[in-house]
């Protein structure tokens, strides 16, 4: 097949951060593409969390008013005791977050956040059914071979295309790596958990190498659960075998009937190994630059991937955006820019895989009494974090990291 039309910009991955990027390099007058490798959208995963620092981003894209009409607010964070609901923690959200950190804390589905993100694209910007196979950098420009046969060039390559990323074998060489845990998703009506209506918040419960998280979303129409459970086998993507709800079954014999009565509610549930990556010495190769689970693949326990994913979007228009800069080099300032944020949240991430999971015993008693002094100022270097940066902030951040001080910038 024929070369297809340059761009200025190439993205891989029509998800969360390649929405955005796409959104905002237009909206700036720069030439870009977005190529996605399903033949529709759809909203596999259903539940994500949204906490302010990426409720910020997605405010000042204009899609307030859909958040707040899709999605649910979360009152609070809660966590209890795998056997006896014992309440261990709860971190008060809602206003509060507002107070201190400009904005809430959305629970929304998938399928909603991305209806809104597509809305916002220019038409003709994304191409489905695009699977890249191959990624190839020349001295100027970079070649992007897709499985049916076609290519295309770009200056720059974009890749948002998750924790199995394309782009990223032509930038980093290693391979995912198996937490030993999977999770199982699914869908229940509001009505299996009644008290949400009237406090809407994230349930936690934590066990011996499992926990349950589920919380509201659809505008409070159903609920999300995801139950996280130790596995001897990791499968790559999404499994709907049809044994997946008996498998749940057996995994929480024995938890709260709270939980069972949650986690056996749903018609069809879809198990996910969990995989991450040890975190790479670069998110850029000359041309190329990864975003999100591409660049920087987490364990959920912070549930922070669609966060992260909105502000390596952010700083990375903003780079490109600078006047005068070189767009090699602005990949570069992106790249010193955000690796020391994600590293923490990388870090802290993979932490909570044992902290989550400790056998009941001395470890656990000394972990649930931290949990019950956390407070909301606890998450500020998290809920805090403002990835959209005057140009003069960006400047003092990279002088900064160039003396090695990598501490985050916090809404004041």
């Amino acid at each position: 097949m024929a070369s297809e039309r340059r761009a200025r910009v190439a993205i891989v991955g029509a998800g969360i951060a390649g929405l955005v990027i796409a959104t905002v390099l237009r909206r700036r007058g720069v030439r870009c593409e977005l190529y996605e490798q399903s033949p529709v959208f759809d909203a596999v995963g259903a539940g994500i969390q949204l906490s302010p620092n990426g409720v910020r981003i997605l405010h000042r894209l204009g899609v307030a008013p859909a958040l707040a009409e899709n999605g649910v607010q979360a009152r609070s964070i809660e966590t209890r005791r795998w056997d006896d609901g014992g309440l261990l923690a709860k971190v008060p959200h809602g206003t509060a977050c507002e107070e201190l950190f400009r904005a809430p804390y959305y629970l929304i589905h998938r399928a909603d956040l991305q209806r809104c993100l597509v809305n916002l694209l220019a038409p003709g910007t994304v191409h489905l059914g695009r699977s890249v196979a191959r990624v190839v950098e020349r001295a100027d420009h970079v070649e992007l071979h897709f499985a049916d046969g076609g290519h295309t060039t770009a200056e720059l390559v974009i890749g948002a295309d998750g924790v199995h990323s394309a782009v990223r074998r032509a930038v980093v060489r290693d391979e995912p790596k198996f937490s030993g845990y999977s999770v199982y998703r699914g869908l229940i009506p509001a009505e299996v958990v009644p008290s949400f209506a009237a406090d809407p918040r994230v349930l936690f419960w934590l066990g011996p190498q499992r926990h349950v998280t589920y919380y509201p979303i659809s505008a409070g129409k159903t609920v999300h659960f995801s139950a996280v459970c130790a596995t001897g086998d990791g499968r790559s993507g999404a499994s709907t075998t049809g044994t997946e709800t008996e498998e749940l079954a057996a995994a929480f014999a024995g938890w709260n009937p709270e939980v069972r009565r949650v986690v056996t509610a749903a018609a069809s549930v879809t198990r996910w190994g969990l995989f991450d990556r040890d975190l790479a010495d670069r998110y850029v190769s000359g041309r190329l630059a990864l975003v999100g689970d591409a660049a920087h693949p987490m364990l959920p326990y912070l549930s922070q991937g669609a966060n992260q994913a909105l502000e390596d979007a952010v700083v990375l228009t903003d780079c490109l955006a600078d006047a005068g800069r070189d767009p090699v080099r602005s990949l570069r300032h992106y790249e010193a820019l955000r690796r020391p944020r994600t590293a923490e949240v990388h870090r802290q991430s993979r932490a909570r895989a044992e902290t989550f999971h400790l056998a009941d015993g001395t470890r656990q008693r000394e972990r649930d009494f931290r949990l019950a002094g956390e407070t909301l100022n606890d998450l500020a270097w998290l809920y805090g974090f403002d990835a959209a940066l005057t140009p003069a902030q960006r400047e003092a951040l990279n002088g900064r990291a160039a003396l090695g001080d990598h501490r985050p910038e916090v809404v004041s």
